[in-house]
């Protein structure tokens, strides 16, 4: 069992990136944190929980949310079961995403 940071990446514009799968067996309850290194401008997230790489609409939990320039967005809390992939996206560069947590 895990315990920490469980995956971590800095998003390329436009592309679903796949943070952290939870393994076999296993539950985990998980923080994001998503960082927008950008120094003007805002980006626009999606954040999902996923069977696969790429979420279908009923597995978003955040969806064109802004984050604006050197800002943070924080979600705490997220239990999800095994096989989840937690999938993040930006429609710009200079995003990280870092999740982190506890696996059961």
């Amino acid at each position: 069992m895990a315990s920490g940071i469980l995956g971590k990446a800095s998003l390329a514009a436009s592309t679903n990136t796949t943070l952290y799968t939870v393994p076999a067996a296993t539950t985990t309850t998980l923080n994001i944190s998503v960082c927008n290194l950008g120094t003007s401008g805002t980006a626009r997230i999606q954040l999902a929980a996923s069977a696969t790489g790429t979420p279908a609409t009923t597995e978003y939990f955040e969806y064109n949310t802004v984050v604006y320039a050197n800002q943070v967005l924080e979600r705490t809390g997220i239990v999800v079961a095994t096989g989840t992939n937690i999938v993040a996206f930006s429609d710009t560069p200079n995003v990280t995403v870092m999740v982190w947590g506890v696996e059961n």
